[in-house]
């Protein structure tokens, strides 16, 4: 089998490095054929990306399908389907969203107003993009529930396929000695429920905190603890290392449904790290998750309930290493390489066959 991995989708997205690896890992033939639109933290539909975008639509519409015998459309590729159709020329086209940019944009990150313009375009492009492919792969059965509601797919148009970490980077490999710390990573958008994650290291002084990365809430930080030390970023390629040397990790704490419905990169980071995990106790989660015998679940937006989280694992270090080994037991059954790629490769041969 060989797979056209296809689209303007943000490259340094682990959703897409981790499909591509795991596609590989299970012996699949992937051509990539990619036109940079989306930064690190641009999404935004202004005239320059909206230029940017119609350009790279142009360029991928006249790609040759190179013997594939499935496209899979990578995230964010919401626009890309009508070029991924053309060039598919009656093979199947496989979308691997990972968001609704209606649920991402008008209602959780609220960066376009519910009644504008600009948020009818976007409602159009996702339904457009969700009813226009042949497979639509979602990272949470929460999540594919949503997209089956909310876009009028049948159960058999939405499939399930975990996010995953790459095994060859995040491995539980020992790190240099560190004292205890806790590590946030990832953008500072409403889902990730940062003014949880403040409040909770205001109420443990004596514990330092490391939060990575840069965004919407940025100006949270302002007025952030002495025990908060804000890194604008981490190289993807020193992410485990950070994670390795970490205490624990955090997931998520937004209080959105979007929160409520899906499990994130940092968290099958830190799991295939051997990190104890504390996350918010969600529908999504609990697919993955079990509070106490591999991660520390507590309540949305709970900073009190982080804080308690975190100083349990502080303070009993065989804790944080039972919930940290049981974790990465977790993701090796459920979420590592092997059992993802065959997971992808079973669900574009069922497309392929359909």
């Amino acid at each position: 089998m060989k797979v056209l991995y296809f689209g303007t989708y943000d490259r340094a997205s682990p959703r897409n490095t981790q499909v591509v690896s795991c596609l590989r890992a299970a012996g699949v033939a992937v051509v990539e054929r990619h036109r940079a639109v989306w930064g690190r933290h641009n999404w935004s539909p202004g005239p320059r990306t909206m230029l940017r975008l119609a350009r790279a639509e142009v360029a991928l519409s006249r790609t040759a399908p190179d013997g594939a015998d499935v496209l899979l459309v990578g995230y964010p590729g919401h626009a890309d389907i009508p070029a991924a159709r053309r060039v598919a020329r009656g093979r199947p086209v496989v979308f691997n969203p990972l968001v609704s940019l209606t649920d991402t944009l008008v209602d959780d990150r609220a960066v376009v107003s519910p009644r504008s313009p600009k948020a009818a375009a976007v409602r159009v492009l996702d339904r457009r993009a969700f009813r226009g492919v042949d497979l639509v792969v979602a990272d949470t059965q929460a999540q594919a529930t949503y997209f089956r509601e909310t876009f009028g797919l049948a159960a058999e148009q939405v499939a399930v396929a975990l996010v995953g970490a790459e095994d060859a980077l995040f491995t539980p490999t020992p790190a240099d000695p560190a004292p205890f710390h806790v590590l946030f990573v990832g953008k500072l958008i409403p889902l990730h429920g940062l003014p949880a994650i403040l409040e909770a290291a205001r109420l443990l002084p004596d514990v330092p905190f490391v939060l990575a990365g840069d965004g919407q809430l940025a100006p949270l930080l302002s007025d952030r603890p002495a025990n908060v030390r804000h890194v604008p970023w981490i190289d993807y390629a020193a992410l485990p290392d950070a994670y390795r040397r970490a205490g624990c990790a955090l997931g998520i704490f937004g209080t959105g449904e979007k929160a409520a419905r899906v499990i994130p990169n940092k968290v099958f980071q830190a799991l295939a790290c051997g990190r104890p995990v504390v996350t918010a106790d969600t529908p999504g989660a609990r697919e993955l998750l079990t509070h106490e015998a591999d991660a520390l679940l507590v309540p949305p937006g709970d900073g009190a309930a982080i804080a308690g989280a975190v100083r349990l694992l502080a303070e009993d270090g065989s804790l944080a290493e039972r919930l940290g080994a049981a974790g990465r037991t977790t993701y090796e059954a459920r979420a590592s390489e092997p059992v993802l790629g065959a997971r992808w490769r079973a669900l574009l041969e069922g497309a392929i066959g359909a």
